[in-house]
């Protein structure tokens, strides 16, 4: 029997924390579900035929690129302000046009900007275009993302860099040449001057990916909406190495679902088909209000312990320091979370389909068939969400 409740707003120190930033931020957004689905492509304009013309077809490197010795300058006993040393690092090696491109105004409706989309096909991304920076001030930019996320194999930045080995493989077998798939085209920007005392974004992304850490007065405020996917999958042979980026979170949920007891397994099955992620890009009110699946209070010890390590392949993505605040947080919600899945627990097959639910948590995987290498199989498409602090909280 699926639970179904509405639940109260967390009230945990990290929520608390985020209601007295000072840092709020108020813009009048949309509020409810998107019924007819995603808008239609937006008709070309002056500003998007100029991004497109920025675009290129050669590979970054960026798993390969050493960080230059200027970084050492920045190093520091509290990463934040080693991240915002860096940032500044950067900008000061930057022509005014390349600067123009990576440092915008802080704007709820510019953090949106976000897709899953290839570049060709998503053009309003902020920021500057990975190959459109030299060597030195990619490796600066490796420096930057390396401080802002974790250093864990096949997690955090490593995670980020098989992503874009991703589009280099793709951009060797596409004839959709409009696409942009390569790693040229991940996009780097800040939202808002990155400084101690101010509100500002980290934004990254591209093709399959979005990192969005959002910091208010030296603090991490907001790590989501964070976005990943990848496609050829479980792995490919890229830029010198094996890539399986997503593998290990596919893993933990098959894991964590294979432990379920035929009864669990009944109580947990959702209603319905998912064909892909509901709260994913330009669906940020998509996430449902009633709970449905089974209670992660009726796990046992063992089974908790895996529901933690899934979750983990998606908080662990951010800095250590950070992700252990998000974890505990989600840990003492897990009376009011559920879990829930359609199709198989392998979840290896087409439309499987699995989610985590908390007053505050909202993780999604999903498989769906291949589009972009136009070879059979499937592929995943994946989201971790903080109904609380997406987008920092200044989109509540």
């Amino acid at each position: 029997m699926n639970v179904a409740k509405r639940y109260k707003v967390s009230t945990s120190i990290l929520a608390i924390a985020l209601a007295l930033s000072p840092c709020t931020f108020s813009q009048e957004h949309p509020k409810g579900p998107h019924p007819d689905g995603p808008p239609p492509p937006r008709p070309d304009t002056p500003e998007t035929l100029a991004i497109k013309a920025r675009m290129g077809d050669t590979s970054t490197l960026m798993g390969d690129i050493s960080v230059p010795a200027s970084t050492k300058e920045c190093e520091n006993d509290d990463h934040i302000t080693s991240l915002i040393c860096l940032t500044s690092l950067l900008k000061s090696t930057l022509s005014e046009d390349a600067l123009s491109h990576i440092q915008t105004e802080y704007s709820v409706e510019e953090a949106k900007n976000w897709s899953n989309l290839p570049a060709g096909a998503f053009p309003d991304r902020p920021g500057i275009f990975l190959g459109e920076l030299s060597i030195e001030q990619r490796g600066i930019v490796k420096a930057i993302l390396k401080e802002a996320a974790s250093e864990t194999m096949d997690e955090g930045f490593d995670e980020m860099v098989q992503t874009l080995n991703a589009d280099d493989y793709i951009g060797t077998i596409s004839t959709d040449y409009k696409a942009a798939y390569s790693s040229y085209n991940g996009k780097l920007a800040f939202l808002g001057e990155p400084t101690e005392d101010g509100l500002w974004e980290l934004y990254y992304g591209g093709h399959h990916f979005a990192f969005s850490n959002t910091y208010c007065n030296g603090k991490l405020i907001g790590a989501t909406p964070s976005f990943r996917g990848i496609e050829p999958f479980p792995s490919f042979e890229m830029n010198g190495r094996e890539n399986k980026p997503l593998l290990q979170e596919r893993d933990a949920f098959a894991k964590l679902l294979t432990s379920l007891t035929s009864k669990q397994q009944e109580q947990a099955t959702l209603k319905g088909t998912y064909r892909d992620i509901i709260a994913g890009p330009q669906f940020d009110d998509a996430i449902p209000s009633d709970q449905e699946g089974l209670a992660v209070s009726s796990l046992s010890k063992e089974q908790v312990s895996l529901l933690k390590e899934a979750i983990y392949t998606y908080v662990g993505d951010i800095h250590e320091s950070e992700a252990k605040k998000y974890m505990e947080k989600y840990a003492n919600e897990f009376d009011s979370t559920v879990i829930g899945f359609s199709g198989t627990t392998a979840l290896n097959s087409e439309d499987d389909y699995v989610r985590v639910h908390g007053p505050s948590l909202w993780i999604e995987f999903s498989m769906q068939s291949n589009k972009s290498t136009n070879k059979p199989g499937n592929h995943p498409h994946s989201v971790w969400r903080d109904r609380q602090t997406d987008y920092g909280g200044q989109d509540q």
